[in-house]
């Protein structure tokens, strides 16, 4: 979409930038991801929001999604809420 407005001379290549790319998403309108859970032990994103999970926290768990309970989604928060978030900046420990 925004290559073809480009193209189409409705916006010079300088315009776009991360705010353009970001209102162009089906996302645009949703809140950032702080913690992105995956399941059934993969190590990966699988291409899913990579743009809008940019600085999620990453929790990863060997349970898969159908038996992703309560009681895992308390030990994730509880995982996340010990973390220390940096959004890309360095810690005073770095």
């Amino acid at each position: 979409m925004i290559a073809a407005r480009a193209a189409a001379g409705e916006i010079a290549p300088p315009e776009i930038d991360e705010a353009l790319f970001s209102r162009t998403l089906d996302t645009a309108d949703d809140p950032s991801v702080d913690l992105f859970i995956r399941t059934s032990g993969d190590l990966r994103l699988s291409n899913f929001l990579l743009w809008q999970s940019a600085y999620a926290e990453l929790y990863f768990t060997e349970t898969h999604w159908p038996d992703f309970t309560a009681e895992e989604l308390a030990r994730a928060i509880t995982d996340f809420a010990g973390r220390s978030r940096r959004f890309g900046g360095l810690s005073e420990e770095d």
